[in-house]
C-alpha cells in the first residue's frame, strides 16, 4: 500500500506519517517513510540541498527536473522494494507537491509536470492507493513554522503571494486526483484518527 500525505509546510504531514508508520508497524508490517524530496538517501538529500537550501536562482522548470530526479532515486531505491514485498509506503508528499508549487506558484504548465512525472516514475508511484491534503489556517501554520528553530527553506521564504498561489492550488489538487482533504487544525491525536477512519 502506497498513501501519500500532502500539504503546506506546517500542516503536520511528518508527523502524521510517522504514526501511521507506528500504526502499521503494530499490525506487522513492514513499513517505509518517506519525506520527499530527500528521504533519508544521500544522494536525493543533496539534490534537496541544492533546490531549497544552498540559495540558487533556478529556474522553475529546473525545480521540477531536480525534484523529479530526487523522486525516481527514492522511489526505485526505497519504495519499490518494499511495496514488492508486500509492505507499506508512506510519503510526506509527491509530485502533487510540484504541481502546487512549481505549477501554480512558479507557473510551469500543469500539463507539463505531469508529462515528466508519468515520463520518469511508475504507474503506481503516479496514483497512490490513499492521498490526503492536510490544511491549517495560514496563522497556525506559520505558527508552527516559526516554531522548529531549523532554517527556511527556499519557497518556504518567499512573498506571501506566493504561498497564497499555493494555498489555493491544494484544494484545485484534491478535486482533479480525487483526495481528501483533512483538517488538521485539530490535536495531533485528532488529525490522525481522521486519517485512519478515512483509511
Amino acid at each position: 500500500m502506497y498513501i501519500v500525505i500532502e500539504g503546506q509546510d506546517g500542516t503536520g504531514k511528518s508527523t502524521q506519517a510517522r504514526l501511521l508508520e507506528e500504526h502499521f508497524k503494530k499490525q506487522g508490517k513492514e513499513v517505509v517513510v518517506m519525506d520527499e524530496p530527500d528521504g533519508d538517501l544521500p544522494q536525493a538529500h543533496d539534490l534537496h540541498d541544492m533546490i531549497l537550501v544552498r540559495g540558487y536562482d533556478l529556474e522553475p522548470l529546473t525545480n521540477v527536473l531536480l525534484f523529479t530526479a530526487a523522486r525516481l532515486e527514492l522511489w526505485r531505491k526505497i519504495a519499490e522494494p518494499v511495496l514488492k514485498r508486500g509492505g507499506v509506503v508512506i510519503s510526506a508528499r509527491n509530485y502533487w507537491s510540484t504541481l502546487a508549487y512549481q505549477g501554480y506558484g512558479e507557473g510551469v504548465s500543469k500539463n507539463r509536470i505531469i508529462k515528466i512525472t508519468k515520463d520518469t516514475l511508475s504507474e503506481k508511484y503516479f496514483n497512490p492507493d490513499f492521498g490526503f491534503i492536510l490544511t491549517v489556517p495560514d496563522k497556525v501554520r506559520l505558527e508552527r513554522q516559526s516554531g522548529r528553530g531549523k532554517a527556511t527553506e527556499t519557497f518556504e521564504a518567499k512573498p506571501n503571494e506566493f504561498q497564497q498561489k499555493v494555498n489555493n492550488a491544494y484544494p484545485k489538487i484534491a478535486k482533479d486526483f480525487g483526495l481528501k482533504i483533512i483538517d488538521a487544525s485539530g490535536t495531533i491525536e485528532e488529525v490522525f484518527n481522521l486519517i485512519v477512519g478515512e483509511l
